[in-house]
């Protein structure tokens, strides 16, 4: 193969490259239920359990300790005041709840140690070989400690974690700045990188940085979700990826499909806003990106415009006559049925 198109990759850490997304989970949902049962207790009400799909998922993974305490807090309408970075695990406050939840990953860690996924190490050693750069950026403070236990600290030029971002000010997942810190670490913009996420934040952070690919990893069966998100591809383990693959990608796919604007799924609040990016013409005949269907929502707005048909309204301005030439709607063609 000839010298590739792509210049780095900037990995994410858990989920991606260690199994330790289950443990990070078992932490917070460990720390979370504790909290949650003796608040529930107080306050008299039924307790509610802190789950994986419903509270780990799209409030905790991929984003900074302390964020995650927050956006979780925030979603079950609980107020607890920040604290201090040093505050002390049984003090009920922002920071209390996350140093909490750190010193019972520290343990499991500890005890356990990380396991690697094998498929992710040897997609890693055959980049280098062809002289790709490789850095790993992760929310996590216990970064460096993770890839040291893993054996694994070599494989990469450069690391951006929870401690560098504490140290330089970055912001956490879905701002890009992790990540971006990365490609600038390694000499290069995030345009000329590929960035590996399997968190939600994650590739929202991808996509908000501008990477050349944002390549969205879906162990928990969640490819829609990292499609919607940005993702540009999906795969439930980089196995199913090769070099060749994400050089393809990057020869042909951002030339030839560059065009292209992808949903999934529907989002009433940003439908119209589609329709407007999704609308086609030729120079006589142009039409918004609507639905086929009937609105039977209410959210969207069908538009179909053909050149030289338009209103010649006139409007009082100051005392002046000022005649405004403005397209008509004409009838929206997309619902129409052929029956036989």
């Amino acid at each position: 193969m000839a010298s590739l198109s792509f210049k780095g990759i900037i990995f994410d850490l858990d989920g991606v490259i260690t199994k330790t997304a289950h443990i990070h989970n078992w932490a917070w949902k460990n720390m979370f239920d504790d909290f949650l049962k003796k608040r529930a207790e107080k306050e008299k009400k039924p307790f509610r359990s802190f789950t994986h799909e419903d509270d780990y998922l799209p409030y905790v993974d991929g984003k900074p300790r302390y964020q995650g305490v927050k956006s979780f807090l925030e979603s079950r309408k609980i107020k607890l005041p920040m604290g201090e970075l040093n505050d002390t695990p049984e003090k009920e406050t922002v920071y209390g709840l996350g140093n909490r939840k750190n010193i019972v990953y520290k343990e499991i860690i500890s005890k356990e140690g990380p396991e690697v996924f094998q498929s992710s190490i040897k997609l890693i050693k055959s980049l280098k070989e062809k002289g790709i750069k490789i850095g790993v950026a992760s929310s996590s403070q216990n970064c460096q400690q993770i890839i040291q236990l893993a054996g694994i600290e070599e494989l990469f030029e450069t690391r951006v974690d929870g401690v560098v971002s504490l140290e330089l000010g970055l912001k956490g997942k879905p701002n890009p700045d992790i990540f971006v810190q990365a490609a600038h670490n390694l000499g290069l913009l995030p345009h000329d990188c590929i960035m590996v996420e399997d968190a939600v934040s994650g590739v929202q952070a991808g996509r908000n940085g501008n990477f050349g690919l944002v390549l969205g990893v879906a162990r928990h069966d969640n490819e829609d979700v990292l499609n919607t998100n940005g993702a540009d591809i999906v795969v439930k383990d980089l196995s199913a990826i090769s070099i060749k693959n994400l050089d393809n990608w990057f020869r042909k796919g951002v030339k030839e499909d560059s065009w292209r604007l992808t949903y999934y799924g529907f989002n009433k609040e940003e439908e119209k806003l589609r329709e407007t990016l999704c609308a086609v013409g030729n120079g006589y005949f142009g039409a918004r990106g609507c639905f086929e269907a009937e609105n039977a929502s209410g959210t969207h707005y069908p538009g179909t415009y053909i050149a030289g048909v338009y209103n010649k309204t006139p409007t009082l301005v100051r005392g002046r006559k000022i005649f405004n030439n403005d397209l008509v709607n004409c009838p929206n063609w997309l619902p129409i049925e052929f029956r036989i």
